[in-house]
């Protein structure tokens, strides 16, 4: 099985050709893994993952690419209902990037790692010994004691499966405490004998529980007699200085690429060209055994190297990996603040690297991982390698048939509970980085980080450009609890406010239903645009739809209720499964609560969930009501709260939420809400979860309060709404005779059935594809609004939804429709003609329609055919 990988020999070849060692099992064995020696009183060989991204250099795309493929693999094992309720465990140090993936691709499953730093105050959850490492003691510290309690499936990631024994003393110590009846096993390769596989078999019967194995490739290590001593004693040669003479031809090639695996075009490695430096592994004289077979001076690295460093603004209360838990939320979070932290490190990088080598921190392999596999996404021209420094030490040999080519050897920079010792960086000198950057997190920025025998000044001898990157180190903390009243009302429901049936939504809100709010609308807009009020200071006169206009709409709920079925069963589907097995709905008030009741209901018709929903206040440019998700942190976990609106425009309302929820960490020390918003519709290309990004007529959006059960925009007025008070809102029961909220509703429920299929293919190439948020709406607003004179990108409304409230409620100058749009535009063009509003149709407009607001309005304004607006 010594197969040669890119015209290159196996990278196990120096070690089978002197102890005999032989790897025997499937194809793609000799790909993933290749050998060395590693100075170890318990065992001479070491496998070396080719694609694991520890000690061998490798494209990030392949490293993530082959855990979530794993992940995906751990998901279709379980089926729907286990793994909405499974939990990934990964094991440090190797393997903590790994399980981190495979919990991606799971996708609803919090992540776990274990850890060897322990933290004052925080009990273990558990603990293990892993007996052949160098390093042998586990602790599990997850914030949540909750985590591991659960009865769902235990998913323990590995880089390899050798003998199990590692897995059998997790499983043995987990489930005496928290006892469960599944376990799977996840692993990069199964290098188990045939006695060792038994002794996991004969271990599940005498728990009671059964234990499923998933792995890239399956095989066995033939070890002959005396290999540990023969290996130590190899070991001990090379490091005196004493190698043998070559046993083969030398390869033209002092350092070829890495083997790539062969079982995935999607997981190739782009080629590297020629390397440009063949420096000795070390600049120590104490390390020269990086290149025993042909020794160079040592090199000393240059006093005052210069490391650039960069801020990636990490995200405020992110966790910076799984050791002390990461949650589906988090990972969203993350998700968001990639393509920003990425750009900064773009950014720090010169202008002319054309190979770049991002090099994560022992356990943090995660963090480092996904920024270089976005940085690979988006340098383009430019070769991205990642690996992580480690621990274990390995023999270091300058020959193209062993994996561990070269070393760097560095004091130990984190302070580590066992004490001071080396760490090590392979085949990373030589290997021809234009630029190197450095991600440790801030645990690591020690002194002995910047010494200089240190990483970065060993890193700065031999790579011409050093970046260096700090990611927050995640300690849990007591939750602050700030003075507040000690207890806030509870939600409103109906029949007392709102149409809706109590159990389908409790309001965050509190009731104004006796205070005048409503203003003639050239009032309000005149006072809104010269700065006088804000536009939550008032409420616009509810608009009476005439008989030709409620036709509209019934017409409109005719012909799309299956389309907004199915999409409601989208980003129903969509968030059960990225974001938690069971959310708790929390709808934007007033729009997105028709769309979090229909989640609600389809979670109900799928899956038998009865979700708990909610709607809140949010006020551009006031943020998000504080006092309500106050209540909701102490009635509910906030990484499980999912918020929802009914569309996107431009995205203001995103950008709002995202601000508020940070404002709000900050000032409360409350963390987990996640600013994602859900939507059934965005044409803005503002989120990642939703039903469709078409811009079509949602009905809901025709009509005011008598489709939205009732209630009135939300009111926010300091002399209405004091500090510990919810935002308000009016319930209209005078209105009951025009209300078709809960016939809306019905009428989209009924239609479920007939759109399951439809869902789940929806579902399935939504997943498969790049949600990646473009913003072209507002991209598409500003330029409308220099081209139109107005200049201010709150008087453009782009969107079916969003122009139906221009003319609802504010005064429209005039409406941009789409050239050729059909019957989505029926009811705006009718409200337009009753307000003598002009309808312009334009080529090539990426919405539907968009509403441009009276720019500049005073009372007596014109519109743009010369007459007066009227109301």
């Amino acid at each position: 099985m010594n197969k040669a990988v890119n015209n290159g020999p196996w990278s196990g070849t120096w070690v089978a050709d002197r102890l005999g060692v032989e790897l025997v099992g499937d194809d793609n064995l000799t790909d993933l893994l290749g050998l060395a020696l590693r100075r170890n009183p318990k065992r001479a060989h070491l496998l070396v993952s080719n694609v694991l991204g520890k000690h061998v250099p490798q494209s990030p795309s392949v490293v993530y690419g082959h855990g979530f493929a794993l992940g995906r693999r751990v998901r279709d094992l379980l089926g729907p209902a286990e793994a909405a309720h499974a939990v990934v465990l990964g094991y440090a140090e190797t393997a903590t990037g790994l399980g981190h993936a495979v919990a991606d691709g799971l996708g609803t499953a919090p992540y776990l790692h274990s850890t060897r730093r322990p933290v004052p105050g925080l009990t273990p959850a558990g603990g293990f010994e892993e007996s052949h490492s160098h390093a042998t003691s586990h602790l599990l510290l997850p914030e949540d004691p909750a985590l591991l309690a659960g009865d769902g499936p235990l998913v323990l990631v590995d880089d390899e499966f050798s003998t199990g024994n590692t897995v059998l003393n997790t499983v043995r110590d987990l489930h005496a405490r928290y006892p469960r009846t599944r376990y799977v096993v996840v692993a990069l390769v199964d290098m188990r004998s045939a006695a060792d596989a038994g002794r996991l078999e004969e271990f599940a019967r005498e728990i009671g529980a059964r234990v499923d194995l998933v792995t890239a490739a399956s095989g066995t290590v033939r070890l002959p007699d005396g290999v540990l001593e023969k290996g130590q004693e190899l070991v001990a040669r090379h490091e005196q200085g004493q190698p043998e003479a070559p046993r083969r031809p030398a390869s033209t090639d002092a350092h070829p690429e890495p083997p790539r695996p062969a079982s995935s075009d999607a997981f190739a490695a782009s080629p590297r060209p020629a390397p440009t430096d063949a420096l000795a592994a070390s600049p120590r004289p104490a390390s020269a055994d990086a290149h025993p077979a042909a020794p160079r001076p040592a090199l000393t690295p240059p006093h005052g190297h210069h490391v650039t460093r960069v801020d990636l603004h990490w995200p405020r209360g992110l966790p910076d990996g799984g050791r002390h838990g990461f949650t589906p939320a988090h990972r969203a979070r993350l998700e968001r603040a990639l393509p920003d932290m990425a750009a900064r490190l773009a950014e720090a990088l010169p202008p002319d690297a054309r190979r770049v080598h991002v090099l994560g921190f022992e356990e943090l392999m995660y963090a480092p991982l996904r920024l270089a596999r976005e940085l690979e996404q988006i340098a383009a021209g430019t070769e991205v390698r990642f690996s992580t420094t480690t621990r274990s030490p390995v023999l270091a040999v300058d020959d193209p048939g062993y994996a561990i080519r070269t070393r760097l050897v560095f004091p130990a920079h984190d302070d580590p509970a066992d004490g001071p010792g080396e760490r090590y960086a392979y085949n990373v000198a030589g290997a021809g980085f234009d630029a190197v950057v450095a991600v440790v997190d801030s645990a690591a920025d020690t002194p002995d980080l910047h010494a200089p025998d240190g990483l970065l000044a060993q890193l700065a001898a031999h790579i011409p450009h050093v970046v260096l990157a700090v990611v927050p180190s995640y300690v849990p903390e007591p939750a602050h609890q700030p003075e507040r009243p000690a207890m806030l009302p509870e939600p409103l429901r109906g029949p007392a406010f709102s149409s809706y049936p109590p159990e389908e939504v409790g309001w965050l809100l509190q009731d104004l239903s006796d205070v005048t709010l409503e203003a003639p609308t050239e009032e309000r807009e005149e006072a809104i645009q010269s700065g006088g009020a804000h536009y939550a200071e008032s409420l616009p006169v509810e608009y009476q739809p005439s008989d030709q206009y409620q036709e509209l709409f019934h017409a409109a709920l005719r012909e799309s209720a299956t389309r907004i079925a199915q999409a409601v069963g989208v980003v129903t589907e969509t968030v059960i499964t990225e974001r938690s097995p069971r959310p708790v709905l929390v709808s934007l008030a007033r729009a997105g609560t028709p769309v979090g009741i229909l989640m609600r209901r389809w979670a109900r018709h799928r899956h038998g969930l009865d979700l708990p929903h909610y709607a809140v206040s949010i006020v551009r440019g006031r943020g998000i009501d504080a006092n309500a998700l106050r209540w909701l942190a102490a009635h509910h976990d906030p990484a499980d709260v999912v918020f929802v609106d009914g569309w996107t425009g431009k995205g203001a309302i995103t950008r709002e939420l995202a601000d508020a929820l940070a404002e709000f960490e900050a000032s409360d020390g409350i963390t987990g809400f996640d600013p994602e918003i859900a939507v059934l519709a965005d044409p803005g290309s503002c989120v990642r979860t939703y039903g469709t990004r078409e811009d079509f007529l949602i009905p809901s959006a025709c009509l005011n309060s008598t489709v939205s059960g009732l209630i009135s925009r939300t009111v926010l007025r300091a002399d209405l709404v004091g500090p510990h008070d919810y935002h308000g809102a009016k319930f209209y029961r005078e209105l009951a005779g025009a209300d078709v909220s809960v016939a809306f509703l019905d009428a989209v429920s009924a239609r479920f059935p007939e759109v399951d299929d439809a869902v789940d293919a929806a579902v399935k190439e939504l997943q498969a594809g790049d949600r990646t948020p473009t913003w072209e709406g507002w991209a598409a607003v500003e330029r409308i609004s220099e081209e139109y004179g107005i200049h201010d990108v709150n008087l453009v409304k782009p969107g079916v939804g969003e122009t139906t409230r221009v003319l609802l409620r504010r005064v429209p100058w005039k409406i941009l429709a789409r050239a050729g749009a059909g019957p989505d535009l029926d009811h705006v063009r009718l409200l337009a003609e009753q307000r003598g509003v002009p309808v312009e149709e334009v080529p090539d407009l990426p919405y539907t329609c968009v509403g441009l607001i009276h720019p500049k309005y005073t009372r007596g304004a014109t519109g743009a055919d010369g007459k007066a607006v009227n109301v």
